[in-house]
């Protein structure tokens, strides 16, 4: 038999809402959320609640937010007089301690943005796509001491799309990983659940992401910088630089255009830029440093790029 079941729940970012709404939906009875400090944001620099909080707060929930969790004896006493069953974990963005490991019966469920092994670490969705993936999908997995590591409890797949990005992945991978969770709660209570080693031989990584990520490198095909200007929005894009300042490529596409490698081409009202392997992307809109987005056309009409001007030099 299945039930109700007392949980703690940490979570950061909007891809864990879902996943919060769903137990609550489902009966579970969270007892304590644990999200990260409000942190500044924007030109004022205010401080900005979580999505986490946001959700945790309609729904009444206790919130709880420390800067630390390891050593916190504040912590440990209010999570132990609590008692959870299980401890669901979705993006929380702290790595949580042996002591915590150790505390539920179920153990620390995390829910993982990608097909584990492959993938661990901070931006799965965004590294699946810039990788030029077809098939990612979510991991319900036992947390333990290493890095995206514990035996998997439960998978589903999800198709990418051509024209996916970032930004449009991550909630549909929100939306099958909530319903995951609450399937793998329940093969956990009813005890029909069999927990897997990870196949180590077949890990990947996926590292968060720095800015110089977003620099494009021409010497690439244009489908891989295509791929990664997908993967890495919103942040930090895909960006080179055009007379010296920053330029942003804000959509683009492979083309069949003959441009000489990190070389402009205009045609028309088109723009392309030679790539790797004698590849070609055609540039849709940009975004000059200090301006607003712009389609080419735009772009060509303003700063009249010539043929063979030097893109990133």
């Amino acid at each position: 038999m299945t039930g109700r079941l007392n949980l703690i729940f940490c979570g950061t970012p909007r891809f864990a809402v879902p996943t919060l709404e769903k137990l609550v939906e489902a009966g579970h009875d969270v007892k304590l959320i644990l999200t990260q400090p409000d942190r500044p944001k924007g030109r004022g620099l205010e401080l900005v609640a979580s999505p986490v909080k946001q959700s945790a707060e309609k729904l009444s929930i206790p919130i709880y937010q420390p800067e630390k969790i390891k050593t916190n004896e504040e912590l440990k006493a209010r999570l132990a007089a609590i008692a959870p069953d299980a401890i669901v974990v979705v993006g929380y963005g702290r790595i949580i301690p042996p002591w915590m490991l150790d505390l539920p019966k179920y153990g620390n469920v995390n829910l993982h943005a990608s097909l584990l092994p492959k993938y661990r670490g901070a931006a799965p969705i965004q590294w699946a796509i810039a990788s030029g993936e077809k098939i990612t999908g979510v991991t319900t997995m036992r947390i333990d001491e290493g890095l995206d590591t514990g035996d998997i409890l439960l998978q589903q797949e999800l198709a990418i799309f051509d024209d996916d990005t970032a930004e449009t992945l991550a909630p549909k991978l929100a939306a099958i990983g909530a319903d995951l969770m609450i399937t793998t709660l329940q093969g956990l209570q009813s005890e029909s659940l069999t927990p897997r080693k990870q196949d180590n031989g077949q890990t990947s990584l996926a590292p968060i992401l720095t800015k110089e990520d977003g620099r494009i490198d021409f010497g690439r095909t244009a489908h891989e910088i295509y791929n990664r200007l997908r993967g890495f929005q919103p942040w930090p894009g895909a960006f080179t630089v055009f007379r010296g300042r920053m330029l942003s490529i804000t959509a683009a596409k492979p083309a069949s255009g003959k441009a000489s490698q990190a070389r402009l081409l205009v045609e028309g009202s088109q723009l392309f830029v030679g790539c790797g392997m004698n590849t070609s992307l055609a540039i849709l809109e940009l975004q000059p440093e200090g301006k607003k987005r712009m389609p080419a056309r735009d772009f060509i009409h303003g700063y009249r790029p010539h043929d063979s001007e030097i893109l990133g030099g």
